[in-house]
């Protein structure tokens, strides 16, 4: 898939679900659950132990049914690690020129981190393919991103932090392109449980949520 079919992907999927995990094994029990609930974006923190080979591994299991991202990506060398293993997009929460331009160079879609007007301009104008709004939460939520898009409109912005089942609707009518969505949605209390099937259904009404959103 080219890198112009991922980002057409994300954004009709409209949906990043984040996963941080304590083990390998934990992230892949995670991520089944989430794609039997009709996810197939998905993005590999590298908080998550063996992160790399988590990606190597899904690319493996799931060929083009699914499309794995590396999240928490802060540099190029790990950004260029990631690639190899597979991963089809990189975001970070932060801004890092070089990592930008490694992906540009190796035509791979990348969504660094930005909060501020001037972060989220210098990021696009350094050729992001979509901005990762992060922390949206903590900064006052669908409203900032509202402010945001006023002024912006042409720049993709997905937030992240802060997304839950009752705040994505907002976020998506404030001009959201798509959404991170972590703990809300990747519940690793219930796959300790043993109720992978929590976090499926949640899967399916954050899909349900963008779709009545967007209208």
């Amino acid at each position: 898939m080219n890198k112009a079919e991922v980002i057409k992907q994300i954004k009709d999927t409209g949906l990043i679900p984040v996963v941080r995990a304590t083990s390998a094994d934990e992230a892949m029990r995670a991520i089944d659950a989430i794609r039997e609930g009709g996810v197939s974006v998905l993005e590999v923190t590298m908080t998550v132990p063996g992160a790399v080979g988590v990606i190597e591994q899904l690319t493996k299991k799931y060929g083009s049914d699914v499309i794995v991202g590396a999240g928490t990506v802060l540099d190029a060398e790990t950004a260029r690690a990631c690639m190899l293993s597979g991963a089809q997009f990189v975001v970070s929460p932060a801004l890092n020129l070089e990592t930008i331009e490694c992906c540009r160079r190796y035509g791979i879609a990348v969504m660094p981190g930005a909060l501020t007007p001037t972060e989220v301009v210098q990021a696009w104008t350094a050729g992001a393919d979509l901005v990762k709004v992060f922390p949206a939460g903590a900064l006052g939520g669908a409203s900032y991103l509202k402010a945001l898009k006023a002024p912006l409109p042409h720049i993709e912005l997905v937030p992240t932090g802060g997304v839950s089942l009752k705040t994505a609707a907002d976020f998506i009518k404030a001009g959201a392109s798509a959404l991170g969505v972590g703990a809300d949605l990747v519940d690793l209390k219930a796959i300790r449980d043993g109720q992978a099937n929590v976090i499926t259904e949640r899967a399916r009404q954050f899909v349900q949520i963008v779709r009545e959103a967007r209208g």
